[in-house]
């Protein structure tokens, strides 16, 4: 090969070289910093960008979407001087490329810095039981401090996130030992509660029982006596209306005869039995006038029939 094609060969990679270095083109979500002569020219955002050859370098690259930075675990002290190993992820993003080449060193690791300083002391602030129940606001109090911090580095913080609260193996033994003394006083408190509700019911089901047992028998007595009321009330009817009838048929042909003769059977039937043991009867003086005693029972009779009629 000849000094000439050598020459064209040199040539050639030189212009490859100068090309590479001056054609950019920027990703979507993306943001370039460029200086030219060492000086901040400008900031490329995504698409086709043509730089000056020798004079305009890329200095600086950043993405824009939101960045998870992973915050390394820390001893932490909490109020009552428990030592605990706290973790988490710091959420991130740029807003303003040019501050976050210019205005620190580098964002990530200040903002992982700054959010365990501001854990450390929100953690000493609080108790070990108060920790796994604060998380929301250890979140957002980290989350105030790295974003007021990062502010001038043109980086937003979104959010934070604690991952882990690891306490010594002493004290998760005794949370153990709490977490099941707890479960079981509440095993011992639903089952007494249980009991109660149980003994109550039985009562209630007692006692409505006896109520419903006593309107039942109130009812049945009642029932009784209403019955025996109409028995009454028509055994009266009935007598009544016998005796009504008797009187009118003693009225009609005959009737006078009838009832002398009923008096004299029943006046015969009754003297019959003064012979029968354990009878004892009211007889007149003189057993022999027996027509005087009918006349008497026919005089009472007639008297009688008097007032029905009335």
């Amino acid at each position: 090969m000849d000094a000439g094609t050598l020459f064209l060969v040199g040539i050639s990679i030189f212009v490859i070289f100068v090309f590479s270095k001056t054609i950019r083109v920027v990703p979507q979500r993306s943001a370039f910093i460029v200086e030219r002569l060492g000086k901040y020219s400008g900031t490329l955002e995504a698409g086709f960008h043509v730089l000056l050859p020798l004079v305009d370098t890329v200095a600086y690259k950043h993405s824009l979407k939101e960045t998870a930075v992973d915050v390394p675990p820390q001893t932490c002290i909490t109020q009552d001087n428990i030592a605990v190993e706290v973790d988490g992820i710091l959420y991130m993003q740029v807003v303003d490329a040019k501050r976050a080449s210019y205005g620190i060193n580098n964002f990530q690791f200040a903002s992982t810095q700054l959010a365990q300083t501001t854990m450390r002391s929100v953690i000493g602030k609080l108790e070990l039981d108060k920790t796994f129940e604060e998380r929301e606001t250890i979140n957002s109090v980290i989350v105030d401090a790295v974003d007021r911090a990062s502010d001038p580095w043109g980086v937003k913080v979104t959010r934070y996130e604690v991952k882990n609260i690891v306490p010594p193996q002493s004290i998760k033994d005794a949370m153990e030992k709490q977490m099941r003394a707890e479960r079981e006083k509440r095993a011992v408190i639903a089952e007494s509660e249980g009991e109660k509700q149980a003994k109550i019911n039985r009562a209630e089901g007692d006692k409505q029982e006896l109520i419903e047992r006593s309107e039942g028998e109130k009812q049945k007595r009642i029932n009784e006596a209403e019955g025996r009321a109409a028995e009454i009330e028509k055994v009266a009817e009935a007598t009544a209306k016998g005796i009504r009838e008797i009187a009118r048929a003693i009225q009609e042909d005959g009737g006078q005869d009838a009832v002398n003769l009923r008096v004299a059977e029943q006046y015969i039937g009754e003297f019959g039995n003064l012979a029968k043991t354990n009878n004892s009867l009211i007889i007149p003086a003189n057993l022999a006038d027996i027509s005087g005693m009918i006349a008497t029972a026919m005089t009472v009779i007639k008297e009688r029939e008097g007032d029905i009629l009335k």
